[in-house]
């Protein structure tokens, strides 16, 4: 069998930006990629939760009356600070 009929064609890629297995996000922790972390002032939350709706990854956890970062997800990109409309969250260098 010769190399070019070993190679994958096209029609048995699979399509492009598509999840192929469940849950894949859960395995793929990205929280080493991260140059800032985000801090949460207690006292300036009002639990509006933007900073959850907006955040592109699982890193913000809903708790009793206030938030949580989940570090191991956090990327660090800061737009929970920056939809956050009382300034609560700060982005800090990582350590």
């Amino acid at each position: 069998m010769s190399v070019e009929e070993r190679k994958p064609g096209w029609s048995s890629l699979p399509i492009g930006a598509v999840l192929v297995t469940p849950g894949s996000a859960e395995r793929n922790k990205t929280g080493t990629w991260r140059l800032k972390r985000p801090v949460l002032d207690p006292k300036k939350c009002t639990n509006c939760l933007l900073c959850w709706i907006y955040c592109p990854e699982p890193a913000i956890l809903r708790a009793a009356k206030t938030i949580e970062f989940d570090y191991e997800y956090c990327k660090g990109c800061g737009i929970c600070a920056g939809e956050c409309p009382l300034k609560a969250i700060s982005m800090t260098e990582e350590t």
